[in-house]
């Protein structure tokens, strides 16, 4: 992890931009080291806070185009067949598929906001052909949401960030569960509600 660290103290922003945008094309880079990490260095006055979260989120949108094509037009054979070069495997591609298949395109929403699933979520999104314009919507609010927690709580702990970053994960499966709970509730509310119709 100090290649990681030390890639982003020397190059900023342009560092940010790299990262976040391969994490968002199916390469595994943990960006609740990342940008909590930014918001260390914007809290330094070595960035600024909201430069690096729009180069942040923006980074998220062009990796997750880059995997939508791959998933659309190369399809899963193709992905499995050259995924293992990055790490990626049938397992990963069956987690974002599963999230997919019941919750639907509200999926590429929330699943920018879970570890591992934000990562590869795209590909299932590209498979399934999911209309471009929803995809562009759901992958920008859901990456910027995220971007901003771990921004926010990287610039807050400033001089404690790397305490953060050690012990960030098992918050961050608290927090996708919680998720997974809220669009269960939202999926069965949605259900009962045309039930009735």
């Amino acid at each position: 992890m100090s290649h990681l660290h030390l890639f982003v103290m020397q190059h900023g922003l342009l560092a940010i931009f790299v990262l976040m945008a391969l994490e968002s094309c199916c390469i595994p880079i943990p960006s609740e080291v990342v940008m909590p990490l930014a918001g260390f260095l914007a809290y330094r006055h070595l960035i600024g806070f909201w430069p690096a979260l729009i180069v942040g989120t923006i980074a998220n949108l062009v990796g997750s185009l880059i995997a939508y094509a791959i998933g659309d037009y190369g399809g899963r054979p193709f992905v499995l067949r050259y995924g293992r070069y990055i790490g990626l495997n049938a397992r990963h591609l069956d987690k974002a598929d599963h999230w997919f298949n019941r919750f639907g395109e509200v999926t590429v929403f929330f699943g920018r906001m879970v570890p591992a699933v934000r990562t590869f979520v795209s590909l299932p999104a590209g498979f399934a052909r999911m209309r471009m314009g929803r995809f562009l919507v759901f992958s920008l609010i859901g990456s910027a949401i995220w971007n901003l927690g771990m921004l926010y709580a990287g610039y807050q702990l400033n001089k404690n960030w790397q305490v953060f970053a050690d012990h960030v994960k098992p918050f961050t499966y608290v927090g996708a569960a919680i998720l997974v709970i809220a669009v269960i509730a939202f999926w069965m509310r949605r259900k009962s509600g045309q039930g009735l119709e």
